[in-house]
């Protein structure tokens, strides 16, 4: 394990442009002949070298990005009482305040303090009367919205779908980036399960060590569309060990493939190590978008991803009891992990 502690954040050295590559969807989503197999094969140098990438021409309307931002910006303005009223619940939905979570599961480094950042999280958003509500099913339940905000829920939602479609639009990519048939993953994802994190990070207070915005660690899912605005904050950790800081590029995504997507591979994809210190001086603002498959589907390992002398290292498991190991690791309301507590995942 590489053990860096907080004062290397300093040594972090900014990205050089091909470092971390950029992605341009144009083409593709134009349909242009030949451009879904001349991305598919920029992706999988990506993936198998580098794990983070940007997307341009994404599609995605820059109106509701910075809706959803404005959004994020008023209910983050609200009293710490009145969003307290949503504390985060068991489907990981509504508030969670700073200092609420922890890298406890994480390989990259010894988390030394819970992370410095408030989040509120919402999932698909369901009704009542919702099959999966009146069953219980985990992470299936009802999103918690603020009761004085209007248009507040009609932004987040608008915004979450829009993101949903671009990921469905990355699948064929990452399918004919594996040798797969560019529907594959398609019946994996009907519906996907996502989590879309509206994050808020105070200014560092200098006089605490080790204080992470968040702390060292790789994504748990398939893949993260994450988009800054305007100040960046973010460090990704390169396979030699050197922390590059990730700048903020506008009209850009920074996408980055998760732990399921490793697993999922047989370790062909990779799992970067990230992390998040806001030496801005003022408020940080992000939104990550977990992209993930249907919690119900059995997810073993990819058939081109294996081989006489490359068996599967993982055994078959759904996508709802990895995202309960994984959650149960990193968020202390959930009565698993606590500041005190062992790492429940390797």
């Amino acid at each position: 394990m590489n053990d860096t502690s907080v004062a290397d954040v300093g040594a972090a050295i900014d990205a050089r442009e091909d470092e971390i590559p950029g992605l341009d969807l144009g083409p593709y989503l134009r349909g242009e002949p030949g451009a879904l197999d001349a991305l598919a094969a920029k992706l999988r140098q990506v993936c198998e070298n580098i794990g983070f990438f940007y997307i341009e021409n994404h599609g995605l309307p820059q109106e509701k990005i910075d809706r959803a931002f404005a959004a994020s910006a008023r209910f983050h303005a609200l009293p710490l009482e009145e969003k307290m009223k949503l504390k985060l619940d068991m489907n990981n939905c509504g508030y969670m305040p700073v200092n609420a979570s922890m890298q406890r599961h994480s390989k990259v480094e010894k988390a030394r303090k819970p992370n410095y950042n408030a989040s509120f999280f919402v999932k698909r958003d369901r009704a009542p009367d919702d099959p999966d509500v009146i069953a219980n099913r985990p992470f299936r339940g009802l999103n918690q919205w603020p009761a004085d905000l209007p248009g507040f829920r009609e932004d987040v939602m608008a915004y979450a779908y829009a993101a949903e479609q671009l990921g469905m639009r990355l699948l064929p990519v990452v399918a004919r980036a594996l040798d797969l048939p560019a529907d594959y993953f398609a019946p994996f994802f009907n519906p996907a399960q996502f989590s879309l994190r509206m994050l808020h990070y105070p200014p560092r207070d200098e006089s605490v060590p080790d204080q992470y915005g968040t702390g060292a660690h790789t994504d748990g899912g398939f893949l993260t569309l994450l988009v800054q605005n305007g100040v960046g904050g973010l460090q990704i950790r390169r396979t030699d060990g050197v922390w590059i800081k990730a700048p903020v590029l506008p009209g850009r995504y920074l996408v980055n493939s998760g732990d399921m997507m490793k697993r999922w591979t047989n370790d062909r994809f990779l799992s970067t190590p990230h992390r998040v210190m806001n030496t801005s001086g003022t408020e940080r603002y992000s939104m990550a978008y977990f992209f993930d498959p249907h919690l119900d589907r059995v997810l073993e390992c990819l058939p081109t991803c294996q081989g006489p002398g490359n068996p599967p290292k993982y055994a078959p498991i759904t996508y709802g009891e990895y995202l309960t190991e994984f959650l149960n690791a990193n968020y202390f309301h959930r009565g698993k992990a606590s500041p005190d507590s062992p790492p429940l995942m390797a």
